[in-house]
């Protein structure tokens, strides 16, 4: 028993020496890929605009919780979050388990046999945006310079519903092995018509939030779910077929927040011409 016990002590001891190794690297990778930002800045303002960087106290505060909290978002994401999401793309593109969906056994396999990897991957492209930070700052600053006429919840909904119906349409081109470029030369002209009756406030808005998706949570999660479905499916290649996904993701939330701003300006027309009769 104390011998197990020495086995099981050495064990967890050497998984919890490997975290700190990588909350060490991390952190420092972090504080590299960071320095240069607060250094641009700075230099700007001392050395340019000519001028002490106001609250300094407060501004290395902050930029110490940044490092503090990047290292740990980082770190967190490569532990759990990373390794659950090759799983779950590992296991759901397992022939195995998608010929147990199916009813005929032995039946070669049709795209709607598929129905579980469209719905993981419309459920992780959601899941993914509503966390993705750098969504939620573009949305908290949208909501401040619109005086709240663009809500954080309603900007990180409508990306979140564009991705999620991307990511669908990625994986199924997958599973069909349809070319990827009719599907974004499509998309593009879609996007290209919707643009001329959208409200003007919105496109620029709109075109930014098809590339803040597409950032530290989202890319890798994606990637391996297209990856892992190109490896499994027959016929298919990985290097071929396996990327692209993050195109749609980046495409998507261009049209889905375009059409949050068309409902919204379309029900507040409603509501003007309701009040006018009334």
């Amino acid at each position: 028993a104390d011998t197990d016990d020495l086995r099981y002590g050495l064990r967890h001891g050497d998984g919890l020496m490997d975290i700190l190794l990588d909350l060490l690297n991390i952190g420092f990778a972090t504080l590299t890929d960071v320095l240069p930002i607060a250094g641009i800045i700075i230099g700007f303002q001392l050395f340019v605009l000519r001028q002490k960087v106001p609250h300094l106290k407060k501004v290395l505060i902050g930029f110490i919780y940044v490092l503090i909290g990047l290292t740990l978002f980082l770190v967190g994401l490569e532990e759990a979050l990373f390794p659950l999401g090759n799983l779950m793309a590992q296991q759901l593109t397992d022939p195995a388990f998608i010929r147990s969906t199916v009813d005929v056994v032995g039946a070669t396999l049709q795209w709607d046999d598929y129905k579980w990897i469209y719905l993981f991957a419309a459920a992780i492209g959601f899941s993914t945006t509503v966390a993705e930070p750098s969504l939620i700052a573009v949305a908290i600053k949208a909501q401040q310079v619109s005086g709240g006429t663009i809500t954080v919840w309603g900007l990180r909904t409508a990306v979140a519903i564009g991705v999620a119906i991307g990511i669908a349409l990625g994986t199924f081109r997958i599973v069909t092995g349809t070319p990827l470029h009719y599907y974004i030369i499509t998309g593009y002209v879609v996007v290209v018509i919707q643009t001329a009756f959208a409200p003007r406030s919105i496109i620029a808005l709109a075109y930014d939030s098809g590339g803040v998706t597409t950032s530290t949570v989202t890319v890798p999660l994606v990637a391996a779910l297209g990856l892992g479905l190109a490896s499994t499916i027959p016929g298919r290649s990985p290097l071929i077929d396996g990327f692209g996904l993050i195109a749609f993701a980046s495409l998507f939330p261009i049209m889905s927040v375009m059409g949050y701003a068309q409902i919204g300006e379309w029900r507040t027309r409603r509501e003007q011409k309701k009040r006018q009769t009334d």
